[in-house]
């Protein structure tokens, strides 16, 4: 535990002589979670704690801080259902999840997904603390497994303020190689816990199952994005009934590779259909998805996972032949900007990646991004086609867009043909009469 300082000392030496240590890892001597949290707590007042985020979150970890911290701050990605929310925690996030989503405690902080280790490594957002979920051992290392995205830089940013860094390792938690290999002895305390990494659930993808018409029309969309994915083209792929029903067509395509900031069991899919270049690393940021998934990348030499300033940056993006990015918005509107993170202007996740992967995308030699959506909302009753935003952009000017109604061009064409592409080829019909209506009002026809 080499960067204690002196009131860190005093603490750690305290929760030692009232408590046994957990054991060891390795050659290193480990302590209990209760005890990282006692250093958590010695820290501020109010510490801010950035914790592993989607699949990885440290549970165990987080229970003993939530019960030995009384005011803190919980910076996490994506955050699933379960984190703590009560007065006294401000949650904080640059990508809000289930866990997050409707809370009157978040604080959320609008930022593309390759600039938020700025944020902290500029101070802006100082880094008390920083807890990942790792794999035990394995050649001396551990691996931030699933999860490497922002940490990498919160880590580098924890580091040179004086922060904390604890690893809460997990037998469960596959290794990865690529940025998030580290040696014991980097971390300022080792917490041993045994816990089921989370696997990632597939509600839109059952509730597509149970509706023959909702079905068909993922099947359409589906069909129509993979048509445009040649043979050798490198892609990004998320997760959700698009881009599962993406994998139908592109199972049949050859030597593809795969540049993706999310890795899923879609790419599992592909490897397993002989689809992917053997030869070409499969690269990504964060991995979540199945149980099987995650057996699958564990020690997979084929598999890096790299931070999040690599895969994410726009300049790295573009360098692959190619590169098709394959996205989903909640609205489009008629000069091609994209909605893809509030509804009624309250936020319901946030930039991602979308923005970086839409650049890169159309800078790469051959590549595209696609947006693809339906074009009606089935719960809100509403067309997703609509004649300008009333909520902030997410990504816009994209190569098309794509529903169950067909292909609008948007490269290369004026803004008046983008208009009456979105209109005549993506737009439900019963909506078309309205938006040639607003189309004319806004000068766009």
């Amino acid at each position: 535990m080499p960067r204690l300082d002196g009131r860190q000392t005093v603490v750690l030496s305290n929760v030692l002589r009232t408590a046994p240590t957990a054991g060891t890892v390795g050659a290193v001597s480990t302590i209990t979670a209760d005890q990282a949290a006692a250093l958590i707590a010695a820290k501020a007042a109010e510490p801010r704690i950035v914790v592993s985020g989607n699949g990885a979150v440290p549970w165990t970890m987080l229970r003993s801080v939530d019960a030995h911290v009384p005011r803190y701050r919980l910076f996490v990605l994506n955050s699933p259902v379960g984190v703590p929310d009560r007065d006294g925690v401000t949650l904080e996030s640059a990508f809000v999840g289930p866990g997050m989503r409707r809370s009157p405690r978040l604080a959320y902080y609008p930022s593309r997904l390759s600039h938020v280790p700025h944020l902290f490594r500029s101070g802006k957002l100082a880094v008390d603390a920083v807890v990942v979920h790792t794999s035990v051992p394995y050649n001396g290392k551990v691996s931030l497994g699933c999860e490497i995205n922002i940490l990498c830089g919160v880590i580098e940013a924890a580091q040179a303020s004086g922060g904390l860094v604890i690893a809460q390792t997990n037998p469960t938690m596959p290794y990865t190689f690529g940025d998030g290999e580290y040696d014991l002895d980097m971390f300022d305390a080792v917490v041993e816990a045994d816990e089921p990494v989370r696997p990632l659930g597939h509600g839109a993808v059952s509730a597509s199952a149970a509706d023959p018409e909702r079905a068909e029309s993922a099947a359409i969309i589906g069909a129509l994005v993979s048509d445009r994915v040649g043979d050798g083209a490198t892609l990004q792929l998320g997760i959700g009934e698009i881009p599962d029903a993406t994998l139908g067509g592109l199972s049949r395509k050859k030597d593809l590779g795969i540049w993706t900031e999310m890795l899923s069991d879609g790419v599992l899919s592909l490897a397993e259909a002989g689809a992917l270049d053997p030869d070409r690393v499969i690269t990504a940021s964060f991995v979540y998805g199945s149980l099987d998934l995650y057996r699958w990348i564990d020690r997979n030499e084929r598999v890096r996972v790299l931070r999040t300033e690599t895969v994410n940056s726009p300049a790295r993006i573009c360098q692959n032949y190619g590169m098709t990015s394959i996205n989903t918005a909640l609205q489009v509107d008629l000069l091609d900007q994209a909605n893809a993170s509030r509804i009624k202007a309250r936020i319901h996740s946030g930039f991602g990646g979308q923005t970086d992967f839409t650049v890169g995308a159309m800078h790469a030699p051959h590549g595209q991004a696609i947006m693809a959506l339906r074009s009606w909302h089935p719960k809100a009753q509403v067309s997703t086609i609509v004649p300008l935003l009333d909520e902030p952009v997410t990504s816009f000017q994209h190569t098309c867009v794509i529903t169950e109604h067909g292909v609008a061009e948007m490269m290369g064409c004026s803004e008046k043909e983008q208009a009456a592409n979105l209109i005549d080829r993506a737009a439900h019909p019963g909506v078309r009469a309205h938006l040639w209506d607003q189309a004319r009002q806004l000068g766009l026809a």
